[in-house]
Protein backbone atom coordinates (compact mmCIF):
# COMPACT_ATOMS: atom_id res chain seq x y z
CA UNK A 1 0.00 0.00 0.00
CA UNK A 2 1.40 3.36 -1.01
CA UNK A 3 -0.07 6.26 -0.03
CA UNK A 4 -0.25 9.52 -2.43
CA UNK A 5 -1.97 13.20 -1.63
CA UNK A 6 -3.40 14.88 -4.36
CA UNK A 7 -4.19 18.69 -3.08
CA UNK A 8 -7.83 18.90 -4.98
CA UNK A 9 -10.73 21.93 -4.32
CA UNK A 10 -8.49 23.64 -1.66
CA UNK A 11 -8.15 20.33 0.65
CA UNK A 12 -6.28 17.03 0.38
CA UNK A 13 -7.52 13.94 -0.35
CA UNK A 14 -6.19 10.50 0.31
CA UNK A 15 -5.38 7.61 -2.74
CA UNK A 16 -4.65 4.53 -1.87
CA UNK A 17 -2.75 3.07 -4.63
CA UNK A 18 -1.91 -0.92 -4.45
CA UNK A 19 1.10 -1.86 -6.49
CA UNK A 20 0.95 -4.98 -8.23
CA UNK A 21 3.73 -7.41 -8.51
CA UNK A 22 5.26 -7.17 -12.57
CA UNK A 23 2.95 -9.81 -14.18
CA UNK A 24 4.28 -12.44 -16.93
CA UNK A 25 3.34 -10.06 -19.85
CA UNK A 26 4.78 -6.88 -18.18
CA UNK A 27 8.27 -8.21 -16.55
CA UNK A 28 10.98 -7.17 -19.46
CA UNK A 29 12.35 -9.65 -21.75
CA UNK A 30 16.03 -10.33 -21.99
CA UNK A 31 18.02 -7.78 -24.44
CA UNK A 32 19.81 -11.03 -26.06
CA UNK A 33 16.74 -13.21 -26.69
CA UNK A 34 15.37 -10.39 -29.06
CA UNK A 35 18.54 -8.96 -30.66
CA UNK A 36 18.55 -9.92 -34.42
CA UNK A 37 21.89 -11.55 -33.83
CA UNK A 38 21.31 -12.48 -30.61
CA UNK A 39 23.95 -10.60 -29.14
CA UNK A 40 23.08 -6.55 -28.89
CA UNK A 41 20.57 -4.31 -26.67
CA UNK A 42 16.57 -4.69 -27.34
CA UNK A 43 15.67 -2.44 -30.04
CA UNK A 44 12.66 -0.52 -28.91
CA UNK A 45 9.44 0.36 -30.88
CA UNK A 46 9.81 3.41 -32.51
CA UNK A 47 13.00 2.14 -34.63
CA UNK A 48 12.46 -1.40 -36.39
CA UNK A 49 15.29 -3.48 -37.43
CA UNK A 50 16.35 -4.67 -40.43
CA UNK A 51 14.61 -7.86 -39.43
CA UNK A 52 11.78 -5.73 -38.46
CA UNK A 53 10.42 -4.42 -35.39
CA UNK A 54 11.66 -6.28 -32.31
CA UNK A 55 10.39 -4.81 -29.15
CA UNK A 56 7.39 -6.00 -26.73
CA UNK A 57 6.59 -2.17 -27.34
CA UNK A 58 5.50 -2.28 -30.65
CA UNK A 59 3.56 -5.41 -30.57
CA UNK A 60 0.64 -6.34 -28.08
CA UNK A 61 0.56 -9.43 -26.10
CA UNK A 62 0.41 -13.04 -28.90
CA UNK A 63 -3.32 -13.76 -29.41
CA UNK A 64 -1.67 -17.30 -31.39
CA UNK A 65 1.67 -18.20 -30.27
CA UNK A 66 4.16 -19.22 -32.45
CA UNK A 67 3.82 -23.53 -33.54
CA UNK A 68 6.54 -25.51 -34.00
CA UNK A 69 5.41 -26.32 -37.25
CA UNK A 70 5.32 -21.94 -37.98
CA UNK A 71 8.91 -22.09 -36.22
CA UNK A 72 10.25 -24.35 -38.52
CA UNK A 73 8.47 -22.54 -41.76
CA UNK A 74 9.67 -19.27 -40.90
CA UNK A 75 13.79 -20.65 -40.07
CA UNK A 76 12.86 -22.43 -43.78
CA UNK A 77 12.73 -19.20 -45.55
CA UNK A 78 15.26 -17.81 -43.25
CA UNK A 79 17.50 -20.36 -44.64
CA UNK A 80 16.28 -20.25 -48.25
CA UNK A 81 17.71 -16.83 -48.50
CA UNK A 82 20.93 -17.54 -46.84
CA UNK A 83 21.85 -20.78 -48.77
CA UNK A 84 21.16 -19.45 -52.29
CA UNK A 85 24.05 -16.62 -51.61
CA UNK A 86 26.70 -19.22 -51.36
CA UNK A 87 24.95 -22.21 -53.56
CA UNK A 88 25.41 -20.10 -56.76
CA UNK A 89 29.28 -20.54 -56.20
CA UNK A 90 29.54 -23.80 -56.52
CA UNK A 91 27.77 -23.24 -60.26
CA UNK A 92 29.63 -20.49 -61.41
CA UNK A 93 31.82 -22.47 -63.93
CA UNK A 94 28.83 -24.43 -65.18
CA UNK A 95 26.94 -21.16 -65.49
CA UNK A 96 29.75 -19.39 -67.77
CA UNK A 97 30.43 -22.69 -69.94
CA UNK A 98 26.55 -23.11 -70.64
CA UNK A 99 25.62 -19.22 -71.29
CA UNK A 100 29.31 -18.16 -72.58
CA UNK A 101 29.17 -15.54 -69.59
CA UNK A 102 32.34 -13.63 -68.88
CA UNK A 103 33.62 -13.59 -65.67
CA UNK A 104 32.71 -10.11 -64.96
CA UNK A 105 29.34 -11.36 -65.93
CA UNK A 106 29.38 -14.38 -63.24
CA UNK A 107 30.68 -11.46 -60.71
CA UNK A 108 27.22 -9.92 -61.63
CA UNK A 109 25.36 -13.00 -60.65
CA UNK A 110 26.78 -13.23 -57.21
CA UNK A 111 26.82 -9.37 -57.01
CA UNK A 112 23.36 -8.37 -57.54
CA UNK A 113 21.37 -10.84 -55.41
CA UNK A 114 23.38 -8.88 -52.48
CA UNK A 115 22.74 -5.40 -54.16
CA UNK A 116 19.27 -6.15 -54.34
CA UNK A 117 18.99 -7.45 -50.97
CA UNK A 118 21.41 -4.76 -49.13
CA UNK A 119 18.75 -1.80 -50.53
CA UNK A 120 16.02 -3.29 -49.99
CA UNK A 121 16.42 -5.03 -46.77
CA UNK A 122 15.00 -2.29 -44.11
CA UNK A 123 11.96 -1.36 -46.42
CA UNK A 124 11.00 -5.03 -46.49
CA UNK A 125 10.74 -4.81 -42.46
CA UNK A 126 9.03 -1.51 -42.33
CA UNK A 127 6.32 -3.01 -45.38
CA UNK A 128 5.70 -6.30 -42.97
CA UNK A 129 5.33 -3.73 -39.82
CA UNK A 130 2.45 -1.54 -42.21
CA UNK A 131 0.82 -4.86 -43.53
CA UNK A 132 1.54 -7.66 -41.78
CA UNK A 133 4.56 -9.60 -41.62
CA UNK A 134 2.47 -12.90 -42.49
CA UNK A 135 1.03 -11.26 -46.00
CA UNK A 136 4.78 -9.85 -46.63
CA UNK A 137 6.28 -13.35 -45.46
CA UNK A 138 3.81 -15.15 -48.21
CA UNK A 139 4.23 -12.92 -50.46
CA UNK A 140 8.30 -13.31 -50.32
CA UNK A 141 8.11 -16.93 -49.98
CA UNK A 142 6.01 -16.82 -53.58
CA UNK A 143 8.56 -14.38 -54.96
CA UNK A 144 11.33 -15.99 -54.23
CA UNK A 145 9.92 -19.44 -56.09
CA UNK A 146 9.00 -17.76 -58.75
CA UNK A 147 12.32 -15.87 -59.43
CA UNK A 148 14.20 -19.06 -58.85
CA UNK A 149 12.56 -20.41 -61.26
CA UNK A 150 13.15 -18.04 -63.82
CA UNK A 151 17.04 -18.64 -62.64
CA UNK A 152 16.42 -22.30 -63.73
CA UNK A 153 15.27 -21.35 -67.28
CA UNK A 154 17.62 -18.04 -67.78
CA UNK A 155 18.29 -18.42 -71.54
CA UNK A 156 21.07 -16.02 -71.45
CA UNK A 157 23.75 -14.76 -69.05
CA UNK A 158 22.36 -11.40 -68.85
CA UNK A 159 19.04 -13.03 -67.95
CA UNK A 160 20.39 -14.59 -64.93
CA UNK A 161 21.82 -11.34 -64.20
CA UNK A 162 18.09 -9.87 -63.74
CA UNK A 163 16.22 -13.08 -62.37
CA UNK A 164 19.40 -12.77 -59.43
CA UNK A 165 18.50 -9.16 -58.88
CA UNK A 166 14.49 -10.37 -58.60
CA UNK A 167 16.06 -12.86 -56.48
CA UNK A 168 17.87 -10.72 -54.20
CA UNK A 169 14.62 -8.36 -54.18
CA UNK A 170 12.37 -11.25 -53.20
CA UNK A 171 14.98 -12.38 -50.20
CA UNK A 172 14.52 -9.17 -48.88
CA UNK A 173 10.85 -9.17 -48.93
CA UNK A 174 10.85 -12.26 -46.99
CA UNK A 175 13.75 -12.78 -45.00
CA UNK A 176 12.75 -9.46 -42.30
CA UNK A 177 9.77 -10.84 -41.62
CA UNK A 178 11.30 -14.42 -39.52
CA UNK A 179 13.18 -12.55 -36.68
CA UNK A 180 9.87 -10.18 -36.23
CA UNK A 181 7.41 -12.46 -36.29
CA UNK A 182 9.58 -14.64 -34.03
CA UNK A 183 10.16 -12.06 -31.07
CA UNK A 184 5.48 -11.18 -31.75
CA UNK A 185 4.90 -14.60 -31.26
CA UNK A 186 6.85 -15.87 -28.32
CA UNK A 187 8.11 -15.32 -25.16
CA UNK A 188 10.42 -15.86 -22.67
CA UNK A 189 12.71 -19.43 -22.86
CA UNK A 190 10.71 -20.18 -26.20
CA UNK A 191 11.84 -16.99 -27.95
CA UNK A 192 15.79 -17.61 -26.97
CA UNK A 193 15.54 -21.19 -28.30
CA UNK A 194 13.63 -19.80 -31.57
CA UNK A 195 16.34 -16.87 -31.76
CA UNK A 196 19.06 -19.42 -31.40
CA UNK A 197 17.83 -21.69 -33.72
CA UNK A 198 17.81 -18.26 -36.07
CA UNK A 199 21.37 -17.74 -35.63
CA UNK A 200 22.19 -20.89 -36.24
CA UNK A 201 20.43 -21.28 -39.79
CA UNK A 202 22.43 -18.06 -41.14
CA UNK A 203 25.69 -20.30 -40.17
CA UNK A 204 24.74 -23.15 -41.69
CA UNK A 205 24.01 -21.31 -45.16
CA UNK A 206 27.61 -21.44 -45.86
CA UNK A 207 28.06 -24.82 -45.45
CA UNK A 208 25.05 -26.31 -47.06
CA UNK A 209 25.08 -24.17 -49.66
CA UNK A 210 28.32 -25.04 -50.89
CA UNK A 211 27.99 -29.00 -50.57
CA UNK A 212 24.02 -28.99 -51.82
CA UNK A 213 25.45 -26.49 -54.91
CA UNK A 214 28.01 -29.42 -55.48
CA UNK A 215 26.04 -32.14 -55.27
CA UNK A 216 23.38 -30.91 -57.27
CA UNK A 217 25.25 -29.53 -59.96
CA UNK A 218 27.39 -32.69 -60.00
CA UNK A 219 24.41 -35.13 -59.57
CA UNK A 220 23.04 -33.25 -63.35
CA UNK A 221 19.55 -34.41 -62.79
CA UNK A 222 17.77 -35.00 -66.43
CA UNK A 223 20.78 -32.80 -68.09
CA UNK A 224 19.90 -30.09 -65.14
CA UNK A 225 23.22 -29.23 -64.56
CA UNK A 226 23.95 -25.73 -62.78
CA UNK A 227 20.31 -25.09 -63.15
CA UNK A 228 19.24 -27.62 -60.56
CA UNK A 229 20.58 -25.26 -57.87
CA UNK A 230 18.40 -22.87 -58.56
CA UNK A 231 15.54 -25.19 -59.69
CA UNK A 232 15.73 -26.92 -56.45
CA UNK A 233 14.00 -23.67 -54.49
CA UNK A 234 10.74 -24.16 -56.27
CA UNK A 235 9.31 -26.94 -54.33
CA UNK A 236 10.45 -25.55 -50.98
CA UNK A 237 9.10 -22.85 -51.78
CA UNK A 238 5.69 -24.17 -52.27
CA UNK A 239 6.12 -26.15 -49.72
CA UNK A 240 6.84 -23.16 -47.20
CA UNK A 241 4.35 -21.19 -48.60
CA UNK A 242 1.15 -23.85 -47.92
CA UNK A 243 2.57 -24.06 -43.88
CA UNK A 244 2.94 -20.58 -43.43
CA UNK A 245 -0.70 -20.44 -44.68
CA UNK A 246 -1.66 -22.51 -42.03
CA UNK A 247 0.78 -22.16 -39.65
CA UNK A 248 2.86 -18.95 -39.54
CA UNK A 249 0.42 -16.26 -37.53
CA UNK A 250 0.08 -12.55 -38.57
CA UNK A 251 1.49 -9.93 -36.61
CA UNK A 252 2.26 -6.22 -37.50
CA UNK A 253 3.87 -2.99 -35.75
CA UNK A 254 1.15 -0.69 -33.54
CA UNK A 255 3.15 2.33 -35.13
CA UNK A 256 4.98 1.88 -38.43
CA UNK A 257 7.06 3.79 -39.63
CA UNK A 258 6.93 5.01 -43.55
CA UNK A 259 9.57 3.44 -46.06
CA UNK A 260 12.24 5.65 -47.16
CA UNK A 261 11.41 5.49 -51.30
CA UNK A 262 13.93 7.98 -51.94
CA UNK A 263 16.42 6.78 -49.87
CA UNK A 264 16.01 3.71 -51.15
CA UNK A 265 16.21 4.49 -55.08
CA UNK A 266 19.26 6.67 -54.38
CA UNK A 267 21.45 4.17 -52.87
CA UNK A 268 20.01 1.41 -55.27
CA UNK A 269 21.38 3.83 -58.37
CA UNK A 270 24.77 4.73 -55.87
CA UNK A 271 25.65 1.24 -55.55
CA UNK A 272 24.88 0.16 -59.40
CA UNK A 273 27.02 2.91 -60.19
CA UNK A 274 29.74 1.64 -58.22
CA UNK A 275 29.52 -1.86 -59.00
CA UNK A 276 28.92 -2.33 -62.74
CA UNK A 277 32.19 -0.73 -63.70
CA UNK A 278 33.86 -2.13 -61.45
CA UNK A 279 32.25 -5.64 -62.86
CA UNK A 280 32.53 -5.20 -66.66
CA UNK A 281 34.84 -1.87 -66.99
CA UNK A 282 37.72 -4.07 -67.31
CA UNK A 283 36.20 -6.49 -69.13
CA UNK A 284 35.53 -4.16 -71.98
CA UNK A 285 38.23 -2.08 -71.98
CA UNK A 286 36.75 0.76 -69.79
CA UNK A 287 34.76 2.47 -72.15
CA UNK A 288 33.31 5.96 -71.78
CA UNK A 289 30.33 5.04 -70.07
CA UNK A 290 31.84 2.81 -67.55
CA UNK A 291 34.13 6.09 -66.39
CA UNK A 292 30.78 8.45 -66.61
CA UNK A 293 28.96 5.80 -64.34
CA UNK A 294 31.93 5.58 -62.14
CA UNK A 295 32.56 9.04 -61.61
CA UNK A 296 28.64 9.55 -60.58
CA UNK A 297 29.04 6.52 -57.62
CA UNK A 298 29.83 9.79 -55.38
CA UNK A 299 27.63 12.16 -56.65
CA UNK A 300 24.18 9.82 -56.38
CA UNK A 301 26.32 8.86 -52.72
CA UNK A 302 26.24 12.67 -52.01
CA UNK A 303 22.66 12.72 -52.81
CA UNK A 304 21.55 10.01 -50.59
CA UNK A 305 23.27 11.56 -47.66
CA UNK A 306 21.23 14.69 -48.92
CA UNK A 307 18.00 13.25 -48.94
CA UNK A 308 18.54 10.97 -45.53
CA UNK A 309 19.79 14.25 -43.45
CA UNK A 310 16.99 15.89 -45.14
CA UNK A 311 14.27 13.49 -44.02
CA UNK A 312 15.67 12.99 -40.31
CA UNK A 313 15.83 16.51 -39.78
CA UNK A 314 11.93 16.88 -40.55
CA UNK A 315 11.36 14.01 -38.57
CA UNK A 316 10.78 11.57 -41.77
CA UNK A 317 11.97 7.75 -41.36
CA UNK A 318 15.52 7.35 -43.29
CA UNK A 319 16.78 4.90 -44.68
CA UNK A 320 20.06 4.96 -42.83
CA UNK A 321 19.89 7.45 -40.02
CA UNK A 322 22.91 10.29 -40.48
CA UNK A 323 22.92 10.85 -36.73
CA UNK A 324 24.23 7.27 -36.19
CA UNK A 325 26.95 7.87 -38.16
CA UNK A 326 27.92 10.40 -36.40
CA UNK A 327 28.26 8.66 -33.04
CA UNK A 328 32.10 7.43 -32.95
CA UNK A 329 31.67 3.74 -31.95
CA UNK A 330 29.43 3.02 -34.65
CA UNK A 331 31.57 4.63 -37.21
CA UNK A 332 34.49 2.19 -35.85
CA UNK A 333 32.26 -0.33 -35.72
CA UNK A 334 31.15 0.18 -39.33
CA UNK A 335 34.34 0.06 -40.58
CA UNK A 336 35.48 -3.14 -38.78
CA UNK A 337 32.63 -4.48 -41.01
CA UNK A 338 34.73 -3.53 -44.19
CA UNK A 339 37.07 -6.18 -44.37
CA UNK A 340 35.07 -8.68 -42.67
CA UNK A 341 32.37 -8.93 -45.53
CA UNK A 342 34.47 -7.54 -48.17
CA UNK A 343 36.99 -9.96 -48.50
CA UNK A 344 34.45 -12.61 -47.34
CA UNK A 345 31.83 -12.74 -50.17
CA UNK A 346 35.57 -12.17 -51.97
CA UNK A 347 36.77 -14.94 -51.45
CA UNK A 348 33.98 -17.12 -52.06
CA UNK A 349 33.95 -16.14 -55.31
CA UNK A 350 37.99 -16.55 -56.01
CA UNK A 351 37.98 -19.66 -54.28
CA UNK A 352 34.93 -21.08 -56.50
CA UNK A 353 36.87 -20.13 -59.87
CA UNK A 354 40.46 -21.08 -58.52
CA UNK A 355 39.36 -24.72 -57.15
CA UNK A 356 37.18 -25.38 -60.40
CA UNK A 357 39.33 -23.49 -63.24
CA UNK A 358 42.30 -23.58 -61.82
CA UNK A 359 42.44 -26.76 -59.88
CA UNK A 360 39.97 -28.69 -62.39
CA UNK A 361 37.76 -29.72 -59.68
CA UNK A 362 34.04 -31.33 -60.37
CA UNK A 363 31.64 -28.96 -58.69
CA UNK A 364 30.82 -32.02 -56.28
CA UNK A 365 34.36 -31.90 -54.99
CA UNK A 366 35.03 -27.98 -54.79
CA UNK A 367 31.96 -28.06 -52.82
CA UNK A 368 33.20 -30.63 -50.41
CA UNK A 369 36.27 -29.23 -50.06
CA UNK A 370 35.36 -25.90 -48.50
CA UNK A 371 33.45 -28.16 -45.78
CA UNK A 372 36.38 -28.00 -43.06
CA UNK A 373 35.63 -24.17 -43.19
CA UNK A 374 32.31 -24.06 -43.24
CA UNK A 375 32.87 -26.69 -40.04
CA UNK A 376 34.96 -24.71 -38.04
CA UNK A 377 32.77 -21.48 -38.96
CA UNK A 378 29.53 -23.02 -37.07
CA UNK A 379 31.56 -24.26 -34.48
CA UNK A 380 33.28 -20.96 -33.98
CA UNK A 381 30.43 -18.75 -34.36
CA UNK A 382 28.89 -20.71 -31.02
CA UNK A 383 31.45 -20.13 -29.14
CA UNK A 384 31.68 -16.43 -29.74
CA UNK A 385 29.90 -15.42 -26.55
CA UNK A 386 32.21 -17.13 -24.42
CA UNK A 387 35.27 -15.26 -25.89
CA UNK A 388 33.49 -12.51 -25.92
CA UNK A 389 32.28 -13.10 -22.12
CA UNK A 390 36.46 -13.65 -21.46
CA UNK A 391 38.65 -11.63 -23.75
CA UNK A 392 35.76 -8.53 -24.47
CA UNK A 393 36.19 -6.75 -27.76
CA UNK A 394 39.93 -8.65 -28.13
CA UNK A 395 38.25 -11.40 -29.43
CA UNK A 396 38.01 -9.80 -32.75
CA UNK A 397 41.90 -9.16 -32.46
CA UNK A 398 42.02 -12.37 -32.35
CA UNK A 399 40.20 -13.94 -34.21
CA UNK A 400 41.71 -11.51 -37.24
CA UNK A 401 44.72 -12.89 -36.82
CA UNK A 402 44.11 -16.53 -36.53
CA UNK A 403 41.69 -15.89 -39.63
CA UNK A 404 45.05 -13.84 -41.63
CA UNK A 405 46.66 -17.34 -40.29
CA UNK A 406 44.40 -19.23 -42.47
CA UNK A 407 45.59 -17.20 -45.08
CA UNK A 408 48.96 -17.36 -44.98
CA UNK A 409 48.88 -21.47 -44.32
CA UNK A 410 46.69 -21.39 -47.39
CA UNK A 411 48.76 -19.28 -49.78
CA UNK A 412 51.95 -20.98 -48.81
CA UNK A 413 50.30 -24.29 -49.45
CA UNK A 414 49.62 -22.86 -52.89
CA UNK A 415 52.66 -21.36 -53.93
CA UNK A 416 55.15 -24.56 -52.63
CA UNK A 417 53.23 -27.44 -53.00
CA UNK A 418 52.78 -29.07 -56.93
CA UNK A 419 49.96 -28.13 -58.47
CA UNK A 420 48.74 -31.43 -58.95
CA UNK A 421 49.55 -32.18 -54.98
CA UNK A 422 46.96 -29.62 -54.09
CA UNK A 423 43.98 -31.50 -52.77
CA UNK A 424 41.42 -30.68 -50.34
CA UNK A 425 43.23 -32.54 -47.66
CA UNK A 426 46.27 -30.17 -48.01
CA UNK A 427 44.11 -27.02 -48.51
CA UNK A 428 42.22 -28.38 -45.22
CA UNK A 429 44.68 -27.36 -42.59
CA UNK A 430 44.44 -23.44 -44.06
CA UNK A 431 40.64 -23.47 -44.57
CA UNK A 432 40.08 -24.60 -41.01
CA UNK A 433 41.73 -21.90 -39.57
CA UNK A 434 39.87 -19.31 -41.72
CA UNK A 435 36.39 -20.99 -40.78
CA UNK A 436 37.23 -20.16 -36.65
CA UNK A 437 38.40 -16.71 -37.79
CA UNK A 438 35.31 -16.21 -40.06
CA UNK A 439 32.75 -17.76 -37.60
CA UNK A 440 33.75 -15.31 -34.79
CA UNK A 441 34.13 -12.39 -36.60
CA UNK A 442 30.36 -12.77 -38.49
CA UNK A 443 29.20 -13.25 -34.65
CA UNK A 444 30.83 -10.25 -33.29
CA UNK A 445 30.40 -7.61 -36.08
CA UNK A 446 26.51 -7.01 -34.61
CA UNK A 447 27.28 -7.07 -31.06
CA UNK A 448 30.37 -4.50 -31.66
CA UNK A 449 28.12 -2.39 -33.66
CA UNK A 450 24.62 -1.94 -31.06
CA UNK A 451 27.21 -1.68 -28.25
CA UNK A 452 27.51 1.83 -29.54
CA UNK A 453 24.09 2.59 -30.15
CA UNK A 454 21.61 4.13 -27.84
CA UNK A 455 19.25 1.51 -26.52
CA UNK A 456 16.68 4.13 -27.99
CA UNK A 457 17.91 3.43 -31.66
CA UNK A 458 18.95 -0.48 -31.67
CA UNK A 459 16.11 -1.21 -34.04
CA UNK A 460 17.79 1.65 -36.50
CA UNK A 461 21.11 0.93 -35.64
CA UNK A 462 20.84 -2.79 -36.62
CA UNK A 463 19.16 -1.93 -40.00
CA UNK A 464 21.83 0.02 -40.73
CA UNK A 465 24.60 -3.07 -39.90
CA UNK A 466 22.84 -5.41 -41.73
CA UNK A 467 22.52 -2.79 -45.17
CA UNK A 468 26.18 -2.23 -44.92
CA UNK A 469 27.00 -5.58 -44.56
CA UNK A 470 24.85 -7.09 -47.20
CA UNK A 471 26.56 -3.91 -49.78
CA UNK A 472 29.93 -5.20 -48.45
CA UNK A 473 28.83 -8.54 -49.54
CA UNK A 474 28.32 -6.96 -53.29
CA UNK A 475 31.36 -4.61 -53.24
CA UNK A 476 33.69 -7.46 -52.20
CA UNK A 477 32.58 -10.17 -55.05
CA UNK A 478 33.34 -6.68 -57.45
CA UNK A 479 36.54 -5.40 -55.89
CA UNK A 480 38.28 -8.29 -55.05
CA UNK A 481 36.66 -10.64 -57.82
CA UNK A 482 37.99 -8.25 -60.43
CA UNK A 483 41.38 -7.56 -59.04
CA UNK A 484 41.72 -11.09 -59.34
CA UNK A 485 40.68 -12.01 -62.60
CA UNK A 486 42.50 -8.96 -63.94
CA UNK A 487 45.80 -10.71 -62.07
CA UNK A 488 45.22 -14.46 -63.71
CA UNK A 489 46.36 -13.48 -67.00
CA UNK A 490 49.84 -11.99 -66.37
CA UNK A 491 50.70 -13.75 -62.96
CA UNK A 492 48.61 -17.06 -64.20
CA UNK A 493 46.08 -18.62 -61.49
CA UNK A 494 48.55 -19.77 -58.62
CA UNK A 495 50.20 -16.55 -58.34
CA UNK A 496 47.40 -14.33 -58.60
CA UNK A 497 45.66 -16.43 -56.39
CA UNK A 498 48.31 -16.18 -53.80
CA UNK A 499 48.74 -12.18 -53.91
CA UNK A 500 44.61 -12.33 -53.08
CA UNK A 501 45.05 -14.14 -50.00
CA UNK A 502 47.86 -11.30 -49.31
CA UNK A 503 45.22 -8.79 -50.10
CA UNK A 504 42.48 -10.19 -47.88
CA UNK A 505 45.39 -10.88 -44.76
CA UNK A 506 46.45 -6.89 -45.00
CA UNK A 507 42.38 -6.14 -44.69
CA UNK A 508 42.22 -8.10 -41.45
CA UNK A 509 45.53 -7.05 -39.99
CA UNK A 510 43.91 -3.57 -40.45
CA UNK A 511 40.90 -5.24 -38.50
CA UNK A 512 43.39 -6.48 -35.88
CA UNK A 513 44.26 -2.74 -35.16
CA UNK A 514 40.92 -1.33 -35.42
CA UNK A 515 39.94 -3.58 -33.04
CA UNK A 516 42.17 -2.65 -30.72
CA UNK A 517 40.76 0.80 -30.46
CA UNK A 518 37.18 -0.73 -29.28
CA UNK A 519 36.34 -0.28 -25.71
CA UNK A 520 37.56 -3.59 -23.73
CA UNK A 521 34.06 -4.51 -22.62
CA UNK A 522 31.19 -4.86 -24.71
CA UNK A 523 27.20 -4.13 -23.57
Amino acid sequence: MKRLWYPSAGRDSLVAVTLQPPTEKSRPEPADATDPAATGPEPTATEPTATGPVSAATDPAPLTPLTPLGLLTVLLGASLSSIDFFIVNVALPGIGRDLHASPATLEMIVAGYALAYAVLLVLGGRLGDAYGRRKLFLWGVAAFGVTSLACGLAPGAWWLVGARVAQGAASALMLPQVLATIHATTRGERRARAVALYGSVSGLGVLLGQVLGGVLVAADLAGTGWRMAFLINVPVAVAALLCALRAVPDSRAEQPRRGDIGGTLLLGAALTALLLPLSEGRATGWPLWSLLTLAAAPLLTWAFLAVERRAERTGGSPLLPPSLLREPGVRRGLLLGLPIFIGFSGWMFVSAVMLQRGLGYGALKAGLTVVPMGVTQVAASMCAPRLVARFGSRAMTLCALVHGAGLVVLALTVLWLPWSSLGPLALAPGLALCGLGQGVELALYYRIVLAAVPAARAGAGSGLAATVQQSCLAVGVATIGSLFLALVPALGMRDAFALVLGVQCAGLLVLAVLSLGLPRRLN
